[in-house]
C-alpha cells in the first residue's frame, strides 16, 4: 500500500467530507432546517467523522489514529441513526435516505477497513 502523506488523500476521509456537504444541504431546508436539535445533531455528527479521520492521522502513530478511526466509525452510525429520525418525521425522501445510509454505511466500511489494515488481530 501506497504510504499517505497527507489525510486528505484518504478515501475514507474524502467520502467522509462528501457526506457532510449531503447532510448540510438538505438539513438546510424545510422542515429539517427548523429541528434545530436533529439538524445541528446529524451536522455535528457527520463532521466529527471526517474531524475524527484527520485528527487521527496527524497524531502520528498507526495506535492512535486507530482509535481515532474507531471513533469516526461511531459517529458514521450516529449519522445512519439521526437519518432514520429524520426519515420517520418526513425530512427525507426515500431516495434522499436510501442515498444518505449509503453514504454513511460507505465511510463505514472504508472505516473498517482502515482499522483492520492498521491493527491486525489482537492488537486495539
Amino acid at each position: 500500500m501506497a504510504t499517505i502523506e497527507r489525510f486528505e488523500d484518504i478515501k475514507a476521509w474524502q467520502a467522509a467530507r462528501d457526506l457532510v456537504s449531503v447532510v448540510y444541504r438538505v438539513s438546510g431546508r424545510g422542515k429539517f432546517e427548523k429541528d434545530f436539535g436533529l439538524r445541528d445533531q446529524i451536522r455535528r455528527a457527520s463532521v466529527s467523522v471526517m474531524s475524527n479521520i484527520a485528527e487521527g492521522f496527524e497524531r502520528g502513530s498507526d495506535r492512535e489514529f486507530c482509535r481515532f478511526l474507531y471513533i469516526a466509525k461511531g459517529s458514521a452510525g450516529e449519522v445512519r441513526s439521526h437519518l432514520f429520525v429524520a426519515s420517520d418525521l418526513g425530512y427525507l425522501t426515500s431516495d434522499e435516505f436510501d442515498d444518505f445510509r449509503a453514504r454513511a454505511e460507505e465511510v463505514a466500511k472504508a472505516l473498517s477497513g482502515f482499522i483492520t489494515y492498521l491493527a491486525p488481530k489482537g492488537t486495539m
